[in-house]
């Protein structure tokens, strides 16, 4: 088995291969002419030569408390069905973590159709891209206060709506910069439709919308993109939501927990219609820590133990300090009662567990009473995640 990075040439068989994987139309869409920029992919070849396996490191930055974090978001994992369950996955994902890790990464996210795998590998559960559906008519028909202007956006626009989408995103955790060329707006809308809510001529509220088909009881107005940074921009976008009330009954999209946004929503109206499951670990843990923001007020100091089977350079024993907004990360040669798995690292990092909580859940190992002293880890808000990837 050979493990290399993909070239152009290899495009057409990863294509097929993650159609197969994924369910995805027949069509091949037309190749690159070289790989996409912002990434690397990585395949699995048998002794034949032929791909059985791949995968894909988008090099993303995640924010995390004012601070934009290099990431390695991992995408695409598909294995040929014949080999499946012989170890590439893992041989696959090895190699990416230390080829993301040689390239200055510091955490990795990924989106998991199933969540044994990726455990057995280091990352853990950390929460959930949920999409809502909201009956329109349950939408309140808020006016616009008399100091906003509502009206249709451009693709000129688009600029503004990325620096809005920083200000909503910078001072929280594990959201995406979008600063991948995936993200970079081009020369159309990638909406039906963009509404912007200004102050005096300033951006403070947008949703991108795609209309759908019909205007029946089964219309869905799918709402990709929508962001407010005031409780009054927030309503004037979904009174503009609510006025589709006669031929899309149903509003679909996914919230960022605890914005503008969702602060005005009728949430008990909401049935699910998506789930997505997200999972975390570290790729480098002085990075990790070092790399992003901690909250002010939060100061301490604590010593543990890291096991990490697939990137080693993590394992080891580690002093972690945190002081006025920053942290730093050293290896100790004190010896410590806690003795935390990479998962449980994860845990704690994105805020999603407690110590206590990791040990019920045997993802460490402690002989004190109370190992609470490594909450220190798990200081700030829980990590979001509002791209799918």
């Amino acid at each position: 088995m050979t493990i290399r990075e993909l070239t152009a040439d290899d495009l057409p068989a990863a294509w097929q291969l993650g159609r197969l994987a994924f369910g995805g139309d027949p069509q091949p869409p037309p190749q690159p002419a070289a790989a996409p920029a912002g990434r690397t992919s990585y395949g699995a070849f048998d002794p034949a030569g032929t791909l059985v396996g791949k995968a894909v490191d988008l090099h993303d930055e995640q924010w995390w408390t004012g601070r934009a974090v290099p990431a390695a978001d991992v995408a695409g994992v598909a294995i040929a069905p014949e080999a499946r369950g012989t170890g590439i996955a893992r041989a696959l994902l090895r190699a990416l973590l230390r080829g993301a890790h040689e390239r200055g990464a510091a955490v990795s996210t990924l989106f998991a159709t199933t969540s044994a795998p990726y455990r057995a590998l280091g990352w853990d559960v950390a929460g959930h891209l949920r999409t809502l559906d909201l009956p329109t008519t349950a939408l309140p028909r808020h006016r616009p206060a008399p100091h906003l202007a509502v009206r249709a956006g451009t693709p000129a626009d688009l600029p503004a709506t990325v620096d809005l989408y920083q200000r909503v995103a910078a001072h929280r955790n594990g959201l995406l910069t979008r600063t991948h060329p995936r993200f970079a707006p081009g020369d159309e809308l990638p909406y039906d439709g963009l509404t912007l809510v200004e102050h005096d001529d300033t951006l403070v509220g947008y949703a991108g919308w795609n209309r759908g088909r019909g205007y029946g009881p089964d219309s869905v107005l799918t709402v990709e993109d929508a962001l407010a940074t005031s409780a009054d921009a927030a309503r004037a976008l979904i009174g503009v939501l609510a006025s589709w009330h006669s031929v899309a009954p149903t509003v679909r999209l996914t919230p960022l927990t605890g914005d503008a946004l969702s602060a005005h929503l009728p949430v008990e109206r909401a049935r699910e219609h998506e789930r997505d499951t997200w999972m975390h670990r570290p790729v480098d843990v002085v990075r990790a820590v070092e790399a992003r923001g901690w909250p002010a007020h939060v100061r301490g100091q604590v010593t543990f133990a890291l096991t990490d089977e697939l990137a080693d350079w993590n394992t080891g024993t580690w002093q972690l300090t945190v002081a006025d907004g920053q942290a730093r990360l050293r290896r100790s040669s004190t010896d410590t009662d806690l003795h935390l798995t990479v998962r449980g690292f994860a845990r704690l990092y994105t805020a999603t567990a407690t110590a206590r909580t990791l040990a019920e859940a045997g993802l460490l190992q402690h002989r004190t009473p109370d190992p609470g002293a490594l909450d220190l880890l798990a200081a700030g808000a829980p990590a979001q995640a509002l791209d799918y990837f």
